[in-house]
């Protein structure tokens, strides 16, 4: 599994016309699923997210996690993480999860977060998406599990 985590002030996905996830003050996930992942890397990337210490406390220091400031985290499904561009021009998915094992992934990944007393928002699997952010830092930083 990879992710892509940008602390933001906000962000939101629109899937059309529709605005179907928005947060304020917490991380953007951007979540890649792995052909040869399993669910114990969903545990993992989850307990690592929310854990992570991005967010800056009263000395300006990055101690503080999405639990303990509060905030709110927007996932959304974003195959294009295991693009390879080694070769030619023109990118290779060959390492992304097929559709079904990846949406089955996401979702738990997702359940898993809102088990966490997070709120949780989320993008539209499969989707063509435009995903709105205003970073906050910025700070993006690349788990892979």
């Amino acid at each position: 599994m990879r992710a892509v985590i940008q602390r933001v002030k906000s962000s939101s996905v629109r899937v059309g016309n529709k605005k179907v996830g928005k947060i304020e003050n917490g991380l953007l996930v951007f979540l890649a699923i792995h052909k040869k992942d399993n669910t114990d890397k969903i545990k993992k990337l989850v307990e690592k997210t929310v854990n992570l210490r991005v967010f800056e406390d009263d000395k300006e220091k990055m101690n503080l996690s999405v639990k303990d400031i509060k905030g709110s985290i927007l996932v959304i499904s974003q195959f294009t993480l295991y693009g390879d561009c080694k070769k030619g021009n023109r990118p290779s998915f060959i390492n992304s999860a097929d559709p079904q094992k990846a949406k089955l992934y996401y979702e738990k990944a997702v359940a898993l977060l809102k088990e966490k007393n997070i709120h949780i928002e989320t993008g539209s699997f499969g989707e063509m998406m435009e995903v709105s952010i205003i970073n906050d830092g910025p700070v993006t930083l690349i788990i892979d599990v």
